[in-house]
């Protein structure tokens, strides 16, 4: 079946969902959601907690909340969402092979906005060896399987230990004892956990050496700063954190990746090497909160509004990177358009002068006031940038301790 639409947006997670009701809100014609999932509203919708904003009458949201909210925004606005539809590689520019219940299908567009976010790397991923036994979960399987089967403890063992230190492994540890399951130990390589956890031994600078067990994981073996290793008996283990954005698509179709994050090289408007082309969300870096994703999936409706309405494409830009101790900034492009920028560093910085040159001369020096977090991002205002010639070469944001 070949189909045509105005605009096809591929991922219905907060920014997909917040694109799509900008969209439609502002009469961009056809827009079309596809979600792989069997219901739409992306990983909000299986974290039952809060911190998703608050509804009209200022409750707060926990996901799931946020999540139907998003989807009921989009379909009043007029976007159709899809689910349980793939799209699973590209027939041409701006077309799309799709699979759905019905059938295959050739979607063509006049844009396409990918917002397929992002996921945590498996064991596999993370190259930790040993055997392959059951009890080994990522938090979105985890998550997955508390919401399908219920709060039952015999659904995910007795014991469990939680690799990772950050508010992720922390929401881990809450859906774990919710469902009334031993958490034995929080692992982290990092010299401090990000979080409190309350009662639960945290071992720092340690990391899993060794999955043990056959037909269910019995324990893992860890190895601590010493180098010692020490065995934690559990039939359970989460992996958490450590996300990579879902990629699949912007790779198929070859469009510029961003080495320290491998998503997509956009500019502030959201467009990516291939025009009419745009990614909003986590697929651009993993992982931020939904409610940037959103702002993020708006934002990028506004450049697909100006493309439709036959705005043409700022020609050129200027690359930004962040070397070390920096992990990622993006956007990965400097364009006419005037905007923030999102630092993130590989670990703990406290007070650091950042800085911003192009071609190695200095444009802005300061000192920060507060500690950057590896797992947490700083957002640079547009006056840091406001120096860079856009006819001049890249530009480079540093951290000095």
């Amino acid at each position: 079946m070949n189909r045509t639409v105005d605009v096809l947006v591929v991922g219905a997670g907060p920014a997909g969902l917040a694109a799509a009701a900008r969209l439609a809100t502002a009469g961009a014609g056809r827009v079309e959601v596809l979600e792989r999932e069997t219901a739409a509203g992306g990983v909000p919708r299986h974290c039952v907690r809060p911190g998703f904003g608050a509804d009209a009458r200022g409750r707060a949201l926990d996901g799931p909340a946020y999540a139907r909210r998003a989807v009921r925004e989009a379909l009043r606005a007029g976007a159709v969402v899809r689910t349980g539809v793939s799209a699973t590689g590209w027939a041409g520019p701006l077309t799309l092979d799709v699979t759905a219940p019905t059938g295959l299908e050739r979607v063509r567009a006049r844009a396409v906005v990918l917002a397929t976010g992002a996921r945590e790397r498996p064991r596999s991923a993370r190259l930790v060896p040993g055997t392959r036994p059951a009890g080994v979960l990522t938090t979105g399987e985890l998550q997955r399987t508390v919401g399908r089967f219920g709060p039952r403890g015999e659904s995910l063992g007795r014991r469990a230990v939680v690799v990772g230190g950050d508010p992720v492994a922390r929401g881990a540890v809450r859906t774990l004892r919710a469902a009334g399951v031993e958490v034995a130990a929080v692992v982290t390589g990092l010299p401090s956990a990000a979080v409190a956890f309350a009662r639960v031994p945290v071992l720092t600078g340690t990391v899993v050496a060794e999955l043990l067990g056959r037909g269910r994981l019995t324990g893992v073996a860890v190895r601590g700063p010493d180098g010692r290793t020490a065995v934690l008996r559990c039939d359970t283990v989460v992996f958490t954190g450590d996300w990579i954005p879902d990629h699949e698509l912007v790779r198929a179709r070859g469009l510029a990746l961003a080495p320290a994050t491998r998503g997509p090289v956009t500019d502030h408007g959201f467009r990516t090497s291939e025009p009419g082309v745009f990614a909003a969300g986590n697929l651009l870096r993993g992982v931020e909160p939904a409610l940037v994703a959103a702002a993020e999936g708006r934002a990028a409706a506004e450049s697909v509004l100006e493309l439709l309405g036959g705005r043409p494409r700022p020609a050129g830009g200027v690359p930004v990177t962040a070397p070390a101790p920096l992990r990622w900034v993006t956007p990965g492009l400097l364009g006419p358009e005037a905007g923030p920028l999102l630092v993130r560093p590989e670990r703990r910085l406290v007070r650091p002068v950042l800085t911003v040159a192009q071609n190695g001369v200095p444009l802005r020096r300061e000192r920060l006031s507060g500690t950057l977090l590896p797992w947490r991002s700083v957002r640079l205002g547009a006056r840091w940038t406001s120096g860079v010639d856009l006819a001049d070469g890249p530009v480079t944001v540093a951290a000095e301790e």
